[in-house]
């Protein structure tokens, strides 16, 4: 039992597939490490200005 040769447009598909599920990919890390570093930085505080005269 041979296998057909695969047509030359679902080699293109496949790459295109593949590339579009890796920018996915990265963007849904990106998304989460954002979420994340949101979420579990509390102890963040912006610097009181030193010398205020009010």
């Amino acid at each position: 039992m041979s296998f057909r040769e695969e047509h030359e447009l679902h080699k293109r598909r496949f790459g295109r597939n593949l590339g579009l599920g890796l920018v996915l990919a990265i963007f849904v890390a990106l998304v989460f490490g954002l979420t994340i570093a949101k979420v579990s930085d509390n102890d963040f505080k912006v610097p009181a200005k030193q010398g205020a005269t009010n």
